[in-house]
């Protein structure tokens, strides 16, 4: 007999990845990977950041994020620009055109998709996820 906790889990993998694929369906259709959208969205909220903490606010390694920019730069989304041992991200005027027009359609689709519950729903599910996300984040710490 599967547990709660084993059930919870199954169903949020299980709805992140309906998700997840409806999203990159619909991001495909401006040419970007879901990865293009999350640098694009997390540069363009944070102009100025480093690879290293874009690197570390998506959870990869910085390696993936620089085959990422240079994807990126290759298609006049984003610049790089050399602060002594850093690299500072920013967004071309292409990429803030992109950004002006993906990214309050791609929360859009999600609010949409998230309609089906309740605000007082949303609210409650987010509180118990950020909960669940701070404990986490708290155990790591641990060991």
């Amino acid at each position: 007999m599967k547990t709660p906790a084993i059930m919870g889990w199954l169903r949020l993998m299980r709805i992140y990845q309906k998700v997840d694929r409806r999203s990159a369906g619909r991001l495909r259709g401006w040419g970007l990977s879901v990865a293009q959208f999350d640098v694009l969205a997390h540069v363009g909220a944070a102009e100025g950041m480093t690879q290293q903490e874009l690197a570390d606010s998506l959870l990869v390694t910085k390696g993936n994020v620089c085959q990422l920019l240079g994807k990126m730069e290759g298609r006049g989304w984003i610049s790089r620009r050399h602060e002594g041992r850093k690299n500072r991200l920013f967004l071309t005027d292409e990429g803030r055109r992109l950004f002006e027009e993906v990214v309050p359609a791609h929360e859009a689709g999600i609010a949409e998709r998230f309609s089906v519950l309740s605000v007082e729903d949303q609210a409650r599910l987010h509180e118990l996820l950020r909960r669940f996300d701070r404990a986490l984040d708290a155990h790591d710490e641990e060991v």
